[in-house]
């Protein structure tokens, strides 16, 4: 197989070169390596900062925080409680309203022990998206076979997703009944890069009905204001968003609180014992048993900081503009057929993620050919449930530190591997 264009012979206009050699020095790996990372909706590169957040904490003054009066853990406290404060502003929220959990899974867990258990009755429905990503497919089901347990059958009502990638809000209106308790969405797509916000749903389904959203993709790569969105529960992943890894944020709207129960009892969650057992105590700690990931919080706030220096509509345009250039690139390769998408919308939109398949050759194969000039993709089924449609293809996904010259090799090499196999 011939080698793929290098980047000397790959020019871009000056003009589409966004990424300064500063910004990509914050990012210690890239400036260690040559490959072209194109896996942010994966994980994101770490700045310096976070790195620095996470040794920090493990090098000096190591404690627990909410549990000694002595400096070092009251200041851990006030940290914590600082950066709780800084991610309520960040997604347009209130401090008692954001919950650190282990990551966006546990977060949707969370939803389905805490609210899902306790209010959830015998007939309620549930609507989901199968395509959505395993996690915010998965907890639903599990949860359904929990209640079966205890006597209650809840329904798991499928809706569609149309050709941009998007929920299908006609079928979801359509597949509303007064047995609807909530509705959960994928907020930005895994696969297909497609933002779904249900505003078309706003002042035409009984406010009783909660509101899920799954932020894993859209946090830290756009900005997300909960309060615009009508959430009712919206999970994060901070590792997305230039923070660790075993850290996420579940945003609880302050209506729904009196409606939650303490899935994870323990040291420092906000519960007392009576007669009648285990009482209720206040948000946020209700849901925040046991030790935090102290570490990982505080590099979350350290990510915070550096995504607010980008800004977020900086962050939001420069991801655009990859999308736009990524797409027209890869039109031009024979055999190339994308997933629904951004690739099918009627104007020039994207939020950095892009999926395609390639005749001739699997998804798995193509990302490792890929990965051997330097192209680092995700290839295969991305989390998809089993069994449903798009689950095999390779997906390329952007961030502020990418550039436009990155995005031509890229759409060359494919191009370059398309005549190979064709």
């Amino acid at each position: 197989m011939r080698s793929c264009a290098p980047a000397s012979t790959a020019g871009s206009s000056p003009a589409r070169e966004p990424a300064s050699p500063g910004l990509r020095a914050q990012f210690p790996a890239l400036a260690e390596t040559d490959a072209v990372y194109l896996d942010s909706a994966s994980t994101t590169q770490k700045p310096l900062p976070v790195i620095h957040a996470v040794r920090g904490y493990h090098e000096s003054r190591t404690a627990n925080a909410g549990r000694g009066s002595y400096p070092w853990a009251s200041r851990l406290t006030a940290e914590i409680e600082d950066v709780r404060a800084r991610m309520a502003r960040f997604v347009g929220a209130e401090s008692d309203e954001i919950v650190f959990t282990g990551g966006a899974t546990a977060g949707l867990n969370a939803v389905t022990l805490a609210w899902g258990l306790t209010n959830l009755g015998d007939g309620d429905e549930i609507l989901y998206s199968p395509r959505d990503h395993a996690s915010n497919v998965y907890p639903w089901l599990h949860l359904r076979q929990l209640l079966s347990g205890f006597g209650r059958t809840v329904r798991l009502v499928p809706y569609r997703v149309n050709a941009m990638g998007e929920a299908d809000i006609d079928d979801i209106a359509a597949k509303i009944t007064p047995r609807t308790r909530l509705i959960t969405v994928g907020h930005l797509h895994h696969v297909f890069g497609a933002l779904t916000t249900l505003e078309e749903l706003r002042g035409h389904i009984d406010p009783r009905i909660a509101l899920c959203f799954d932020c894993s993709q859209s946090g830290g790569h756009l900005p997300v204001d909960v309060a615009e969105l009508h959430a009712d529960f919206a999970v994060f992943a901070a590792h997305k968003m230039f923070g660790a890894p075993g850290t996420g944020v579940l945003y609880c709207r302050r209506q729904r609180h009196g409606e939650l129960s303490p899935f994870l009892p323990g040291g420092n969650s906000a519960v007392t014992v009576d007669d009648s057992g285990l009482r209720a105590g206040a948000m946020p700690r209700l849901l925040e048993g046991g030790t935090h990931n102290i570490a990982g919080i505080l590099a979350l706030g350290a990510a915070l900081r550096v995504l607010n220096e980008f800004g977020m509509d900086a962050v939001a345009a420069h991801n655009r503009a990859l999308t736009i250039a990524l797409i027209a690139g890869l039109r031009r390769v024979r055999g190339l057929e994308f997933t629904p998408g951004p690739a099918y919308a009627p104007c020039e939109t994207g939020y950095g993620i892009v999926s395609f398949t390639l005749a001739g050759i699997s998804a798995t194969d193509l990302g490792f050919v890929l990965s051997e000039f330097g192209f680092l993709v995700r290839a295969g089924a991305h989390c998809v449930p089993d069994g449903e449609p798009d689950a095999d293809s390779v997906r390329v996904s952007t961030h502020i530190y990418n550039t436009f010259d990155e995005i031509d090799r890229f759409t060359e090499c494919v191009a370059t591997i398309a005549e190979e196999v064709g």
